[in-house]
């Protein structure tokens, strides 16, 4: 969302006058010639900082557009009043609605460019954060000397005040806890504070040590200037700044901006129907798989749902109020069926069940759908042609594996949807080192069966791409292991990627730049309870707060015996809906839908990178404009109409507060034109 800034100048200045300061932004009195027009794009001045760069990540996924100016670059453009303002058919414009600064006076106290944007901000009603910044009277705020206090914040519960729940950040239920996740290291620290006139905090928690209570996030109203004042340290990733992120661009943006986010969280259960392999705690490794002892595992004993599993499924979902993606093999049931006197109370309860359940083709066997394995060699390779060629899946077995279990569903009434597939291990899409490209015959079975939206790997493929008619949907996958059924089997495997040789582990984590060694091994009685689901749940609801729709996915095999994967998603869900209120919903999208989203996400930054988006707001009329056929993301606040050519009809859907949409131009129009209340 971010853009260059040129070097070029205009020859305007800003018009500071009594009668723009008359008219400024949401004045009903306000003449419509002498309002100013202000931009939907937002200036953020980063001086590499984290507090900085996480905002402008929120800018980002929100789908803000925004102006970065580097103040490391020594070629970075002069913030004076050309730069930040001139006039458009004789009506000023203000070339940002919203400033982003990492302290209160970067540029320092009094310099001509702290002085052009003060007066811009003044003169325009622009808001400014301060990403970060310590307590003075400056800020609005006492000295921590003067009742206060500064220090390490982990661990410490936060409250919303009753100012801040009445404004931008409604959305929160109230309280939260600042993360702490390593007794070792200190993971944010801030200030305390109380505030001084002119102060409103939004974020306030009580003083350690003292009595009252201190600010942490407040806005500071002073020479006709507004601030939201920061005063703890954070980064993107931390659950403090993810939760307060959306009301902070609220804020900063007026809660008129384009754009648009929700908080989103789907589950998939890959292989249902078919049995999976088991860890073997012994030799470390998966009996079946070529690499293992075990040969092809047919004297292992494989994990697999029951009926019973199936029914507490059922009931789970009732009770917790989310339902699963249920991604199905409907030939691996078949075989399993064939094999145990030719019935199966498994398939039959989830039959019965069927439509409590979303389903997705998984394909008809599992078949790996990639380059045909060699596995004499460890790892496996790709098995080649007399030529020396890769020797491929055909493009018939692939859309037969996909057809048939299509086929399947639909001979036993399930509510599966033709243009979504998630292949057996992500097959057919590259696979590295040993499959550096598709398969090539993957994109015309694609095309033969019908296939609009194909899973792959977020850990893998994290951006969306197309394969044939089709585009990928990544999937984050869940660190519960598809190939365990029990804790202590979890903690074990665990115990061996995570932990250094020297403890008994593989030493895979000394070797990876990626990955990190536990301290001591987990105990196998406590370890997945007490580590693996407190943070594989912090994960997982990171991304679902982080305005990520990517779906997550486990296995069949995480509902069956211990059913290890509902003390993750009860505590997913039990952490998001202790955070936010019941008008800001944890949204559950389907797997198209998710393609979508992220489809509509590309086209809309495709757009604004080539600067072909002109958005603005003058008084209460809000003007969009972007290339024919782009959805446009906006959100405004409740009670905002759509301009149409006859009349006008209600904006948008609720969320958070607020109300948005993806929209376009209604026939006849040539741009968005929407109505603030």
């Amino acid at each position: 969302m971010a853009h260059s800034v040129p070097g070029w100048r205009t020859a305007a200045a800003v018009v500071a006058t009594t009668s723009l300061l008359v008219a400024g932004l949401g004045i009903p009195a306000a003449s419509a010639a002498g309002t100013p027009r202000v931009d939907l794009r937002v200036l953020v001045v980063d001086n590499g900082d984290s507090p900085v760069q996480a905002i402008a990540a929120e800018l980002k996924s929100t789908g803000v557009p925004y102006t970065r100016v580097d103040l490391t670059d020594a070629d970075r453009p002069t913030i004076d009043a050309a730069f930040l303002s001139d006039t458009v058919g004789g009506t000023p414009r203000a070339r940002y609605q919203g400033v982003v600064l990492p302290n209160e006076a970067p540029f320092g106290a009094g310099s001509a460019e702290q002085t052009a944007l003060e007066t811009y901000e003044r003169t325009y009603g622009i808001p400014q954060v301060d990403a970060y910044t310590w307590a003075h009277p400056g800020v609005g705020l006492d000295h921590t000397s003067e009742g206060g206090w500064a220090g390490t914040l982990d661990g410490r519960e936060a409250t919303v005040t009753d100012a801040g729940r009445a404004g931008h950040f409604g959305y929160l239920d109230g309280r939260f806890a600042f993360e702490d996740n390593s007794a070792s290291s200190q993971e944010s620290y801030g200030f305390v504070a109380r505030p001084r006139p002119g102060y409103t905090s939004y974020v306030d928690l009580p003083v350690p040590g003292a009595d009252g209570r201190g600010s942490l996030v407040g806005e500071y109203a002073h020479d006709g200037r507004r601030e939201l004042v920061v005063t703890f340290a954070y980064n993107q990733h931390q659950r403090q700044f993810r939760v307060l992120a959306r009301g902070i661009v609220e804020w900063l943006t007026q809660g008129v901006h384009l754009g648009r986010s929700r908080n989103h969280f789907a589950v998939h259960v890959d292989d249902v129907f078919a049995p999976d392999s088991r860890w073997d705690t012994e030799n470390n490794c998966t009996p079946g798989s070529f690499n293992c002892g075990g040969g092809e595992g047919e004297d292992t004993d494989p994990i697999r749902m029951t009926a019973a599993d199936a029914e507490y499924a059922r009931q789970w979902q009732r009770s917790s109020g989310f339902t699963l993606d249920l991604v199905f093999n409907g030939g691996s049931g078949e075989e399993w069926k064939a094999a145990n006197g030719g019935t199966d109370a498994l398939t039959d309860r989830l039959l019965a069940d069927r439509k409590a359940y979303r389903w997705i083709n998984h394909t008809h066997t599992h078949q790996y759908l990639g380059c045909v394995q060699d596995t004499s060699t460890v790892p496996w390779s790709c098995a080649k042609n007399a030529d020396g060629t890769t020797r491929y899946l055909s493009r018939a077995a692939i859309a037969g594996q996909i057809r048939d279990n299509h086929d399947w569903a639909v001979a036993h009434d399930l509510p599966v949807r033709r243009d979504e597939l998630v292949t057996g291990e992500h097959s057919g899409l590259r696979t590295l080192p040993q499959q550096p490209d598709d398969n090539p015959n993957l994109a015309g079975a694609l095309t033969d069966t019908g296939v609009r939206w194909i899973a792959s790997d977020n850990s893998r493929e994290s951006a969306q791409r197309p394969v044939g008619p089709a585009l990928t949907v990544p999937r984050h996958p869940m660190n519960v292991y598809y190939n365990v059924g029990t804790a202590g089997e979890m903690a074990d495997e665990y115990n061996w990627v995570y932990t250094s040789a020297a403890d008994g582990g593989s030493g895979i984590c000394e070797n990876n730049a990626h990955s990190t060694c536990l301290e001591t091994p987990l105990d196998p009685a406590t370890g997945y309870a007490s580590h693996i689901v407190p943070q594989e749940a912090r994960t997982a609801l990171l991304h679902a707060i982080g305005n990520d729709p990517r779906p997550h996915y486990a296995h069949q095999s995480n509902l069956a015996e211990e059913r290890l994967l509902y003390p993750v998603l009860d505590q997913v869900l039990a952490d998001y809906r202790a955070l936010f209120t019941a008008d800001t919903p944890l949204e559950n999208p389907r797997q198209s839908a998710v393609g979508t989203e992220l489809k509509r996400r590309a086209a809309w930054q495709t757009a604004v990178a080539n600067g072909t988006v002109t958005a603005y707001r003058i008084g209460t009329t809000v003007t969009v404009k972007a290339p024919s056929g782009t959805e446009i993301p906006v959100t405004a606040p409740k009670g905002t109409v759509t301009q149409l050519p006859l009349g006008t009809t209600a904006f948008g859907t609720p969320y958070a507060g607020a109300r948005s949409a993806w929209t376009t131009p209604a026939q006849l129009q040539s741009a968005v034109r929407l109505k603030l209340p």
